[in-house]
């Protein structure tokens, strides 16, 4: 898995906590001045993944607020963007002479070079008594745009539900949530698949994504194709024209596209839908729908064709594979 660290302030008396996640706030990420009605116990904790130059942090803790001010920043300047999603309660960032209110599954940019505050609180009805974030950290080095039309965006909500943010949100989210679903040897694409999302959510805001280097422009397309892809699985329709089309691109591009990858255009969805299927045959909650229902949910009309490509894929008939399962 993720070379990945887990850090809780539980273990240590109440009265040592908070001093603890200061100290560790300023390791992991910046110096920065904390403030939380929970001194007396602070129940907090960390998770640390590292993807190469990058590092990818799931934090949970009391309400608290925190500030970088210029004194802090002369004092000790890491150099680092902070991508930012919440979780679970309210956050408030306020940098640049802007105030954000964020909600989880919002998005945010954060600039450790530049003074900024942020205010985390549980949800305001009911929830979780804590709150909870991810960050990614991306060296200024790192990203391929200019710091000046950068900090345009920072400390402003940035929507993850469309556009590259749609992408970008549940893969961060991913990474952080599930580091044992990764290989260590994998870390650093990972990474930079990452820092290409990021560079292209910002590009696309910034309406300058010609700027962007020609390799993370071909990331951020292949991320897009990949989800029409998933969204539109059902469809008996889809192909790679269709695809195509939907991404106004050319059949030769699109196949360019994936030329580094293991597979097709046609082959990629062929095994996703195979995958679909396969998982709904696993579901003990579908197993009164018919076979051939469930392959023509994910696309296939011809009930011969998908049990000759089910076979061939794992080994045995759909049927077959349904009744192992169920003797399982």
């Amino acid at each position: 898995m993720l070379e990945t660290q887990t850090i809780a302030t539980s273990p240590l008396r109440p009265a040592e906590r908070f001093d603890f996640w200061q100290a560790l706030v300023a390791q992991e990420t910046a110096v920065a001045r904390i403030y939380s009605e929970h001194l007396a116990d602070f129940d907090a904790w960390a998770r640390i993944s590292s993807l190469g130059a990058f590092k990818i942090t799931s934090f949970g803790y009391p309400s608290l607020r925190m500030s970088r001010t210029d004194q802090l920043i002369r004092r000790s300047d890491p150099e680092i963007y902070q991508l930012a999603i919440p979780v679970a309660g309210r956050s408030i960032i306020i940098e640049s002479g802007r105030q954000s209110v964020l909600r989880p599954g919002d998005l945010t940019f954060i600039d450790t070079s530049r003074p900024h505050e942020a205010v985390h609180q549980p949800a305001p009805h009911g929830g979780p008594v804590i709150s909870s974030s991810i960050t990614m950290q991306i060296p200024h080095a790192a990203l391929p745009l200019p710091r000046a039309k950068v900090e345009r965006l920072l400390g402003v909500r940035l929507p993850a539900d469309e556009g590259i943010g749609a992408l970008l949100a549940p893969y961060v989210r991913r990474l952080a949530e599930h580091p044992e679903q990764y290989r260590a040897a994998d870390a650093e694409q990972l990474g930079n698949v990452a820092l290409d999302l990021v560079a292209a959510l910002l590009a696309e805001r910034l309406e300058v994504e010609t700027a962007l280097p020609g390799e993370t422009r071909q990331t951020a397309l292949r991320a897009r194709v990949h989800a029409f892809i998933d969204e539109n699985l059902g469809d008996p329709a889809l192909g790679p024209s269709t695809v195509a089309a939907a991404h106004h691109i050319s059949l030769r591009t699109l196949h360019r596209l994936f030329a580094a990858e293991e597979t097709t255009v046609a082959g990629e969805i062929r095994l996703r839908r195979l995958r679909r299927c396969r998982r709904d045959l696993d579901n003990p909650r579908l197993r009164h729908q018919p076979v051939h229902a469930i392959a023509a949910r994910w696309g296939f009309r011809d009930k011969a064709h998908f049990s000759r490509l089910f076979t061939a894929t794992y080994g045995m008939g759909p049927h077959a594979y349904r009744s192992r399962h169920r003797e399982g």
